[in-house]
């Protein structure tokens, strides 16, 4: 258990999963590696053929993870994911190909496990994962593999794995920073014990948003299979109440201790809305955006206007210098939100004509919308869909990120 001090010998957690009954002499041929490691052997390859691991998502971590999941030789992979491949995905997300463009990433992603290892069980759930299915997909697995890189979800998965008493490896990235850790709430730490609270709205950008650099998957990927391996093998000492953080630029690991909330509570029960809970938009956002969006066809339209001396008004982008070179809304220009949050954007939005606000997607303009209209802009507007959806609907020859 954590917190004692083990036997010298004993494992700090005993293995999470029975043997298997036995080898076959052509698993015994293709994990040979494994099997001459003291610490492994036999047992541990026969106790990795019989796990069922659960990966959620087949993006940038999951990759990896899925790929050395099933070269490590673990019987069952389950993988749930309710996207399909797309060209930006191929910068980071290995286990998808060109070839695989549009396809469900639970299908691209099974038939790459399929051509690593013919004996690893692979179990699609094409599905998003939620408060109804999540309960239902967790029982089926011994454990599980959280990459995602969205609050909510990491909100969901926590309280599922403890309501079950499932152990779940839980990775992050973001830019050039990669973050592990194990949460067992039998054995030490939940993720709320991290994070009891999910940070403000908008304080922290997902990597569609900030990006990330593509080889830190792979990085943080193969510790977090690290990880399942020594937890369903009971080798070594795993994360549990420890936080690894991985700098790639200055090529340095830490690692932090993590200690159980004497005041947190283990949930008994799923919240019934997580997505509420972690707030995508602040509460001053959400009212400013109310009455105030516009689509990008009404955009365009007043685009056409403004060409003709019909309509009067500045087009604001407030996504970062980076973003703004890969694509745009014409006639635009660049104020990031950061200048808004600081103020600094009030001296250069014009307080005589109408300021019409855009980003990404969305969640960032109405933020700035919010400091525009608690400024006295009471006529600014922002775009619903932001570029991206300019981008779909609008103007497709602009790639798209």
């Amino acid at each position: 258990m954590t917190g004692e001090t083990p036997v010298e010998g004993d494992p700090v957690v005993a293995p999470l999963v029975e043997p298997a009954d036995e080898l076959t002499i052509d698993e015994v041929r293709r994990y040979s590696r494994h099997l001459i490691i003291p610490d492994v052997g036999m047992d541990g390859q026969k106790r990795l053929k019989n796990a069922k691991v659960l990966i959620i998502g087949a993006g940038g971590l999951g990759s990896p993870a899925l790929l050395y999941l099933a070269a490590a030789g673990v019987g069952t992979l389950g993988i749930i994911d309710d996207d399909v491949v797309d060209e930006s995905n191929l910068q980071r997300q290995v286990i998808h190909g060109q070839s695989d463009l549009d396809k469900p990433k639970t299908q691209s992603a099974a038939e790459s496990v399929a051509e690593i290892n013919p004996y690893v069980k692979v179990v699609q759930h094409n599905e998003r994962l939620d408060n109804d299915n999540v309960l239902d997909i967790f029982s089926q697995y011994d454990l599980i593999l959280d990459g995602t890189d969205n609050f909510a979800t990491r909100y969901l998965v926590n309280d599922a794995a403890v309501i079950l008493g499932k152990p779940y490896v839980w990775g992050s990235i973001y830019r050039f920073e990669g973050q592990v850790s194990v949460f067992w709430a039998q054995e030490g730490p939940q993720y709320r014990d991290l994070y009891p609270e999910p940070p403000p709205p908008g304080m922290v950008p997902s990597c569609a948003e900030g990006g990330v650099l593509g080889v830190l998957c792979a990085s943080i990927g193969s510790i977090m299979v690290t990880e399942a391996i020594k937890l369903i093998t009971g080798i070594g000492d795993p994360l549990i109440g420890r936080l690894m953080v991985y700098d790639a630029l200055e090529m340095r690991y830490s690692t932090l201790k993590i200690q159980r909330d004497p005041n947190g509570v283990l949930p008994t029960e799923l919240m019934s809305d997580y997505e509420a809970f972690c707030g995508a938009l602040s509460d001053e956002a959400a009212d400013a955006a109310a009455d105030s969006t516009i689509s990008v066809h009404t955009l365009d339209g007043w685009l056409k206007e403004r060409h003709d001396g019909g309509r009067d008004f500045v087009l604001v982008d407030v996504r970062e210098p980076g973003e703004y070179e890969i694509n745009k809304i014409p006639g635009s220009v660049l104020i990031p939100k950061g200048e808004f949050l600081n103020g600094k954007a009030l001296e250069k939005v014009p307080s005589d004509k109408q300021a019409v606000l855009y980003c990404k997607t969305g969640v960032r303009s109405a933020e700035a919308l919010a400091v525009l209209k608690g400024a006295g802009y009471a006529d600014a507007v922002h775009v619903g869909g932001g570029v991206s959806a300019w981008v779909n609907q609008i103007d497709p020859s602009q790639p798209a990120y």
